[in-house]
């Protein structure tokens, strides 16, 4: 689907400097007359595609509000530049935080055009399963971008269809009806979206029934409903659409994209006309191939047991050699105790070129089957059905391991309930480690204040589990908009 993200009309390029559709159009174009072929539903939800890529929703602020928030990651780069990030690792983020504004609008933002197509597509005068697949993508999308920002914020303005300009004075619905919409275009989604091979090659990246499924479950485990975690986890695995990839570390190399683990992943391309991401850039070895952002902290790096290959896949170290071979890792004196997420790695031929840009391909990973396979252990644990629960964590490990010797990430036999969730929890964090994960299950598990204090951060309790409401908003919302306990 690379090709098909930067496959815009000039209506739709047009639009989006404007955000798409809010400010009126160039030329003729207006809502009124562009939802009206099937080529403009096609292009519509490209662009909400599109926001996926956006730098306010997965790139600087993304991985500083995942990883460096969280005991997985440290702000890296030198120690002057990024002190917006830092904020976020200190835990000194207040209502007129860069990042926080930042994500704020750019999810919103992707919300909007995913309003659009959902009122508008329905109108369309076109093939009824393609006219039904569209809507469905865009409510994955939406249900995406709420998740994040539910997650992030808790209570929000909800807002599930195009508004006018008047409608800016809405206030924060409660966290359960916030849920409840993503419940509702999830389950929406998995009805009408196809599996991923029934996907025309041209189409690849497009949110599948599997994404919605796997999502879906993800919504319910932190809702801690596990029967239905349970259930759409089985349903992804009975699906036989996906499996673990025999090689850990080549799954975030060019040729581990969308692959057989590859559930739903950000698409992206080393060209600077249309299709990169910078993702890859912000965390990339500096100075030459990147940013130097979001560093490996030490806490990951102990988490791993001995041998454990993960570490090596996940961390690259200064004097270690790429892993296509092409060079090593140099010293960069400004950098302190220096090394980089391996997993945001790309190759120099996945980069783009041109007025000094170094905005890398690479696509962004959110969701693949190894994660649903660990949902599906905590799910079946926390029901009581610990010995269950055992096959799927051992799956895991023994990918993981390979053919080391047996010793290396021996099978875990514990079936104890209490235990066995300490297990699992740690293995969702070596697994997933620095793929932006981890901040979501401390909260949702409701361990965020106690791990960080233990990490010497000025943690608050009943403050920071959530982020602050940009000030912005708040007053342009009149007051409408309230703020977050504590800020």
């Amino acid at each position: 689907m690379k090709s098909i993200y930067i496959i815009f009309t000039f209506l739709i390029l047009s639009a989006c400097s404007k955000d798409f559709l809010e400010e009126k159009p160039l030329g003729q174009l207006t809502s009124e007359n562009f939802f009206i072929t099937p080529e403009h539903a096609i292009q519509s939800v490209n662009a909400t595609y599109e926001m996926l890529r956006d730098f306010r929703i997965h790139v600087f602020a993304y991985i500083a509000l995942t990883d460096i928030i969280s005991d997985d990651a440290d702000k890296g780069s030198t120690p002057s530049d990024g002190a917006p990030i830092l904020t976020a690792e200190e835990f000194t983020l207040d209502p007129g935080s860069l990042i926080v504004d930042d994500s704020w609008q750019g999810y919103y933002r992707g919300i909007k055009r995913a309003n659009w197509v959902i009122a508008k597509v329905p109108a369309i005068d076109m093939d009824l399963t393609l006219r039904s697949r569209i809507v469905g993508e865009a409510k994955f999308l939406r249900a995406y971008f709420y998740f994040r920002m539910v997650q992030w914020w808790g209570g929000l303005p909800l807002v599930l269809e195009p508004l006018n300009r008047e409608d800016i004075k809405i206030p924060r619905a409660s966290v359960d009806e916030v849920y409840a919409a993503i419940i509702n275009d999830l389950t929406e989604a998995v009805a009408v979206l196809p599996l991923k091979s029934q996907y025309a090659k041209a189409d690849l990246g497009r949110a599948t029934k599997g994404a919605a499924e796997g999502l879906l479950a993800k919504v319910y485990l932190t809702r801690k409903d596990y029967s239905k975690t349970v259930e759409l986890a089985n349903s992804i695995i009975n699906s036989g659409e996906y499996s673990l990839a025999t090689n850990y570390a080549k799954m975030f190399l060019k040729e581990g994209e969308n692959g057989p683990e590859s559930i739903f992943e950000v698409q992206a391309t080393p060209s600077i006309i249309g299709g990169w991401c910078q993702f890859n850039q912000v965390q990339g070895i500096r100075p030459a191939k990147g940013w130097g952002f979001n560093r490996p902290s030490d806490d990951l790096v102990r988490a791993y047991e001995p041998g454990d290959p993960r570490r090596e896949a996940t961390v690259l170290y200064v004097g270690e050699v790429v892993p296509d071979g092409s060079y090593v890792v140099e010293d960069n004196p400004e950098m302190f105790n220096e090394r980089y997420n391996q997993k945001a790695w790309v190759p120099d031929s996945e980069r783009a070129t041109g007025a000094g840009s170094t905005e890398g391909g690479g696509n962004v990973r959110i969701l693949r089957y190894a994660d649903v396979l660990l949902m599906t252990a905590e799910a079946l644990n926390e029901m009581g059905q610990s010995d269950q629960a055992l096959q799927y964590i051992n799956m895991i490990r023994d990918r993981a391991r390979g053919t080391l010797p047996p010793q290396i990430l021996r099978p875990v036999t514990e079936t104890n309930q209490a235990a066995l969730r300490e297990l699992i929890w740690k293995e969702r964090r070596v697994e997933l480690g620095m793929e932006q994960q981890r901040w979501f299950d401390l909260l949702r598990t409701g361990r965020a204040a106690s791990v960080m204090q233990a990490n010497g951060k000025n943690f608050i309790p009943g403050k920071h589990e959530l982020l602050p409401i940009p000030q912005a908003e708040i007053d342009l919302s009149a007051g409408a908009v309230t703020q977050n306990p504590g800020y």
